[in-house]
C-alpha cells in the first residue's frame, strides 16, 4: 500500500472539519472506471469510500484504480474471479483491517470488509441477493442470520458505521412498486422484518433520518422499461450507524446522476461532524 501524506485524523476532528463517507455498489470496478467513476468521485469528494461488487482483483485493475492517487486502499476480493467483492478507499490511514463476519469466516464471496480510522470503525457490506433462485435465497437468509451476530456486538461502545448494498428495501417508501413486489426477493416480508429488527436493535438508518418518511430517494434502478429515466427504483443501499456514530451525523445524499452514469446503483453519502 503506498504511503500517502495526509492530514492526521485527530487534526481533522479537532478542527471540526466535516468528514464525508460514501457507499457505492459499482457493478464492476473495471467497467465503472471506463464510465467515469473517477470523475464522479471528483464531484462527490468523499473522504472514505465503501465499495461493493468490485468484481476484480487489484492486479486486474489499471493503476489509477488499483493504487489510486491520494488514497489508502484495502480489498476483499471474492475467490471466484469477476464476482462480488468489497473494498474501502480512505483519505486517512486505516487500521484493524479484517474480512468476514468473524475470524473463522472464510468469506469466499468477499462480502464483508472492516477497518478502523481513529476511533471510528467502518465496514463495507454486500449482502447476497436471492433473486436468482431458491438456493440463493436460502444462502441470503443464512447470511442475514449470521450477520446479526456481528451487528449485535457493535451497537454499544465506540462509533461504528457500516454501509453497503443490503439487497433489502425496508418499507413501501423504499420501493416504487411496493404492492407488486411483495413476493420478490429484496422485499419479502421476512426480509423487511429482519431490517426492522436490525434497526430496533440499535442501528440508525441515516439516509431515512435525513429525508424523513417520503417516497425514496431510491438508490437502485432496473434496466427494464424506463425505470431509471422515471426514477422508479428501490432504496437498498444504506449507511447505518450505532448510537455513538449517529451523534456525529450531519446530512445525507444520494447522487442519482452518478448512479445513472456509472452503475445501476447510486452512491449514497453521509457527512459526519
Amino acid at each position: 500500500m503506498p504511503q500517502i501524506a495526509q492530514v492526521p485524523v485527530w487534526a481533522v476532528l479537532k478542527a471540526k472539519i466535516d468528514v464525508k463517507i460514501t457507499t457505492w455498489n459499482v457493478n464492476g470496478l473495471r467497467a465503472a472506471g471506463r464510465k467515469g467513476f473517477l470523475s464522479c468521485l471528483e464531484r462527490i469528494q468523499p473522504d472514505v469510500l465503501l465499495l461493493q461488487e468490485v468484481r476484480a482483483l487489484p492486479e486486474q485493475l489499471p493503476t489509477e484504480l488499483a493504487e489510486p492517487d491520494g488514497w489508502h486502499v484495502v480489498w476483499n476480493a471474492a475467490r471466484k474471479k469477476g464476482y462480488s467483492g468489497t473494498a474501502i478507499w480512505s483519505r486517512f490511514p486505516m487500521e484493524d483491517f479484517s474480512t468476514g463476519l468473524h475470524s473463522d469466516d472464510p468469506d469466499e464471496e468477499g462480502r464483508m470488509l472492516s477497518i478502523r480510522i481513529d476511533d471510528l470503525t467502518l465496514a463495507s457490506v454486500y449482502l447476497p441477493s436471492g433473486s436468482s433462485g431458491e438456493h440463493r435465497q436460502r444462502h441470503k437468509d443464512e447470511w442475514l442470520e449470521r450477520f446479526r451476530g456481528w451487528s449485535d456486538q457493535k451497537t454499544a461502545g465506540h462509533p461504528v458505521i457500516f454501509g453497503g448494498d443490503l439487497n433489502i428495501a425496508h418499507t413501501a417508501d423504499d420501493i416504487f412498486y411496493a404492492k407488486s413486489n411483495e413476493k420478490t426477493s429484496g422485499f419479502l416480508p421476512h426480509e423487511r422484518a429482519w431490517m426492522t429488527d436490525l434497526l430496533e436493535s440499535g442501528w440508525h438508518d441515516l439516509t431515512r433520518l435525513y429525508f424523513g418518511q417520503v417516497a425514496g430517494p431510491y438508490s437502485w434502478w432496473s434496466n427494464r422499461g424506463k425505470a431509471r429515466e422515471l426514477d422508479r427504483g428501490w432504496r437498498i443501499d444504506y449507511l447505518l450507524a450505532n448510537a455513538a456514530a449517529a451523534e456525529r451525523f450531519v446530512s445525507a445524499d444520494i447522487d442519482r446522476e452518478s448512479g445513472i452514469q456509472v452503475s445501476d446503483h447510486a452512491p449514497v453519502s453521509i457527512t459526519l461532524k
